[in-house]
C-alpha cells in the first residue's frame, strides 16, 4: 500500500458554532457539515432533510423533443427498443425505462450489447438487428454521446434515435431526435453530476409529469446504479440514494430482496457501502463475465422462486470474477516488477494476451490502490486491445487521454475512469505519451483527508448517532475520517485465519481496538510501544442485539513521519530508473557516500531478512525520509556487489562478505557518477 499525504479538511470553527445553533444541531455534526462546505441553514436543512426538491427535468437541452417522440411512439404503439450498457449503471437504467414504458403498454424491448463480441455502445451491427426486427425507435441509455456515425445509419434506415447518456461530448453531437445529456456545452440544467440511470430517471419524470412518484417507485434502481458508477454523492444523487435504500430495505423488488440473501446482507442495515461493494459488483459480474441481460431479468423478475434463482447465477459469476481478477492481478504486478519502464512511469500502463476484459477495471483499480499511480489495464487479442483506466484525485484519465489520443482507436469516460481501445503495436508509445503527460502536468501524491482530529476518548455511541446523519456516504460526500494522533501500539493479534489483525492502542486512560484489514502479521511493520497515527472511520457493529462501535484503520503511519519529503524523494528514485536525465544535483543527492552504505548493510546484518519498505529503514534507522531515494539506491547497490539478497517476497537478506567488495563494479553506482552528456 502506497504512503499517503495527510491533509485534515479545513474549517471554520465559528461558523460551526453558528450552524449549530442556527439549526440546532449537535455542535460535532455542525462541524462535519461545515468540513464538507455546508455553512449555511438552508445547505444544512437540504442536506439532512427526507425531502428533496428535484430541478426540472424540462431543463434538460431536448427533453421535449424526447418526450413528444416517445409519447408518439407509445400511442401509436411503434416498436421502441431500450440500448443500455452491460455495467451496473446501465443495467439500472435499462431496467427503469423499460418497466415504465412496458407499464405504460408500449411496444418495447431490451437490448444489452455483450461486452466482449459487441463492446459498448450502441454498435452499426445492433442499428441493423433492430431494423430487421421492426424497431421504429431506439432509446439509448449510458450510452449513446459518441454514436455519430451510428445515429447517421439509423436515420438512413428510418430508425429515430433519443439519445440519454452523461459521459462527456465529442465535438459533434449524433444527429438524433433528442440528446439529453447534463455535459452538452448548450445544456442549461444546473446538476450535471448524474449517472447514466440519474438521466434516465430524468426522462421518466418528464414523461410522467411528476418527479415525487416516478422517485417512489423507482429509486432503488437509481440508487444502485448511481452508487455503481461512483458518481458524486451530492444534491439529487444523494436524496436518490438515500430515498433508494430505504426502498432496498423494504424488500419491493423481488430481485433485489434474493439478491440481498444470496450475498448475505440478510437483514442487516443497509448503507450506501453495503449496496456499492456488496449488491452492485454481483450486478456487474453478469455483464464482466457472462450476460448483462442475467441481471437485467433479475431486476425486472416477480417470482420469488425466479429471483432466487438469477440471483444465485449472479453471486456465481460474481465468484468467477474475483477468480479471474485475482489471476489476471498477479499477473500485472509480475509484468510490473519485471519491468523497470512500467514500473518507473508515471502511469502503470501494463497489458495481457487474453486478460478478460470485464475486469480490466477493477484489476486497474487494484494497481491504483497497490502503487499509488493511474493505471491503464488493456486485454490484447492478436492486433487490437481493450482498455480500462483508472486514476487518482487530482489527475484527469480523460484529459491524459485526450492528450495521447493519436495513439487510440477510440476512448470515452470521466476523471477519474475511462475506457480505450488501440492497436496492439501502439501500446510502447501509449505508455511513453502517457509518461510524458503526466509529468508535463506534475502528477499529484495519493492523498487521504481526515475530517478532523478526534480524541478517543470520545468513540462511543453517541458518535454512531451523530455519524448517522451524514449516511447515504459516498463520492464527495465520504464516510468520515478521523485522525488518531500520537497513539501507542500495545498489543497485536492475527484475527481471520490471520488474513487480518486486531490491534489495541492506548492513548493516556484510553483503550481502543481496531481492525486493520488484509494486513498478515509478517507485513505488519510496525511493533510494540510504537507510536503512531491513525486514520480511521467509526462503524456501527451489531453483535448478539447489542450496537457498539467499531474502529477501522483506513492508513497508518509512524507518528510524526515526514511523508510530503520522502513521496518527493521515492519520486527521484523513480525518475533515474525510468531512465530520465538527472541534473548534477540530483545526481549528487542519489549517490550514497562509502560510509552510507555501509550503515545501511549493518542495519540490514542486524535485521535479516528485511521485507519493509525504505520508511521503516528511515525509522528504525533514524535516517531522514528525504534521504528514502539513497536508501533505495543503496540497497540497489549492495544487491548488485552480492552483499544482498532480493528474495521472491522482495525481503533483503544479509549475505556475508567473502572479501572487500569494489563499490566501481555496482552499475548504479557507474550510471550515477558517469559525467552528463
Amino acid at each position: 500500500m502506497p504512503h499517503k499525504l495527510w491533509e485534515i479538511s479545513e474549517c471554520d470553527r465559528d461558523a460551526a458554532a453558528d450552524l449549530a445553533e442556527s439549526c440546532a444541531l449537535d455542535p460535532f455534526l455542525a462541524l462535519l457539515l461545515t468540513a464538507r462546505g455546508i455553512t449555511d441553514e438552508v445547505q444544512a436543512q437540504e442536506y439532512l432533510s427526507n425531502t428533496f426538491d428535484f430541478t426540472d427535468p424540462f431543463e434538460l437541452a431536448d427533453m421535449e423533443k424526447a418526450v413528444e417522440r416517445i409519447a408518439d411512439a407509445l400511442e401509436n404503439f411503434e416498436k421502441i427498443a431500450v440500448f443500455g450498457d452491460y455495467d451496473a449503471d446501465g443495467v439500472t437504467a435499462t431496467a427503469l425505462v423499460y418497466s415504465y414504458l412496458n407499464a405504460q403498454g408500449g411496444n418495447v424491448i431490451c437490448r444489452i450489447p455483450d461486452r466482449q463480441s459487441e463492446g459498448y455502445g450502441v454498435s452499426a451491427g445492433a442499428i441493423r438487428d433492430l431494423h430487421k426486427d421492426g424497431v421504429k425507435l431506439i432509446i439509448t441509455v449510458d450510452n449513446g454521446i459518441a454514436a455519430v456515425e451510428e445515429a447517421a445509419l439509423a436515420k438512413e434506415l428510418g430508425i429515430d434515435m433519443v439519445i440519454t447518456d452523461h459521459h462527456t461530448p465529442g465535438a459533434v453531437l449524433p444527429d438524433a431526435v433528442a440528446v439529453i445529456n447534463p455535459h452538452r456545452a448548450d445544456c442549461p440544467s444546473e446538476y450535471k453530476e448524474s449517472a447514466g440511470v440519474g438521466v434516465a430517471f430524468k426522462l421518466i419524470c418528464a414523461l410522467e409529469g411528476d418527479c415525487d412518484s416516478v422517485f417512489e417507485q423507482y429509486a432503488d434502481l437509481v440508487a444502485i446504479g448511481t452508487l455503481a458508477d461512483v458518481v458524486p454523492l451530492t444534491g439529487e444523487n444523494r436524496a436518490l440514494v438515500k430515498k433508494g435504500i430505504r426502498k432496498i430495505s423494504a424488500d419491493t423488488r423481488m430481485g433485489l430482496s434474493a439478491l440481498k440473501t444470496v450475498s448475505g446482507l440478510g437483514d442487516r442495515p443497509l448503507t450506501a457501502s453495503g449496496v456499492a461493494f456488496t449488491l452492485a459488483p454481483r450486478i456487474n459480474a453478469a455483464g464482466r463475465i457472462g450476460s448483462a441481460m442475467t441481471a437485467l431479468r433479475l431486476l425486472l423478475c416477480d417470482g420469488e422462486d425466479t429471483a432466487l434463482q438469477i440471483a444465485e447465477e449472479t453471486d456465481a459469476l460474481n465468484k468467477q470474477r474475483q477468480a479471474i481478477e485475482s489471476k489476471i492481478a498477479a499477473e500485472a504486478v509480475e509484468q510490473i516488477e519485471q519491468n523497470p519502464e512500467i514500473k518507473y512511469a508515471q502511469i502503470l500502463v501494463v497489458a495481457g494476451e487474453g486478460w478478460h476484459p470485464g475486469v480490466n477495471g477493477i484489476v486497474a483499480a487494484r494497481l491504483v490502490s497497490r502503487y499509488g499511480k493511474p493505471a491503464v489495464v488493456i486485454s490484447v487479442d492478436g492486433d487490437s486491445g481493450t482498455g480500462s483506466c483508472r486514476s487518482l484525485p487530482g489527475f484527469s484519465i480523460y484529459d491524459a487521454l485526450c492528450a495521447v489520443r493519436e495513439h487510440l482507436t477510440h476512448f470515452g469516460g470521466h476523471p477519474g475512469a475511462a475506457g480505450l481501445g488501440l492497436c496492439t503495436k501502439d501500446i510502447p508509445a501509449l505508455r511513453r505519451a502517457l509518461d510524458a503527460y503526466a509529468k508535463s502536468v506534475s502528477l499529484p501524491f495519493p492523498r487521504v483527508t481526515l475530517d478532523c482530529k478526534l480524541n478517543p476518548a470520545y468513540i462511543n455511541l453517541y458518535l454512531l448517532d451523530t455519524l448517522s446523519a451524514l449516511e447515504p456516504c459516498g463520492c464527495e460526500n465520504p464516510a468520515p475520517i478521523f485522525g488518531l494522533y500520537n497513539m501507542q501500539l500495545r498489543a497485536v493479534k492475527p484475527v481471520g485465519d490471520g488474513k487480518h489483525l486486531r490491534l489495541t492502542l492506548g492513548k493516556g486512560d484510553t483503550t481502543l481496538t481496531a481492525m486493520l484489514f488484509s494486513v498478515t502479521l509478517s507485513a505488519f511493520p510496525y511493533q510494540i510501544g510504537d507510536s503512531v497515527d491513525l486514520a480511521v472511520q467509526i462503524e456501527k457493529n451489531t453483535f448478539r442485539g447489542e450496537i457498539h462501535p467499531s474502529v477501522r484503520i483506513r492508513e497508518m503511519r509512524f507518528s510524526g513521519f515526514d511523508t510530503e519529503n520522502y513521496l518527493k524523494s521515492l519520486r527521484l528514485y523513480e525518475k533515474f530508473r525510468f531512465g530520465d536525465t538527472l541534473t548534477v544535483k540530483e545526481r549528487i543527492f542519489l549517490t550514497p557516500s562509502r560510509e552510507f552504505l555501509l550503515g545501511v548493510y549493518k542495519f540490514l546484518k542486524l535485521n535479516t531478512p528485511f521485507c519493509f519498505d525504505t520508511a521503516v529503514f528511515c525509522k528504525r534507522s533514524g535516517c531522514a525520509p528525504a534521504k528514502a531515494a539513497t536508501v533505495q539506491i543503496a540497497f540497489d547497490v549492495l544487491t548488485e556487489l552480492g552483499l544482498l539478497e532480493k528474495n521472491a517476497d522482495g525481503a533483503y537478506i544479509y549475505i556475508p562478505s567473502a572479501g572487500k567488495a569494489e563499490l566501481t563494479a555496482s552499475p548504479t553506482l557507474q550510471q550515477l557518477t558517469e559525467k552528463e552528456a
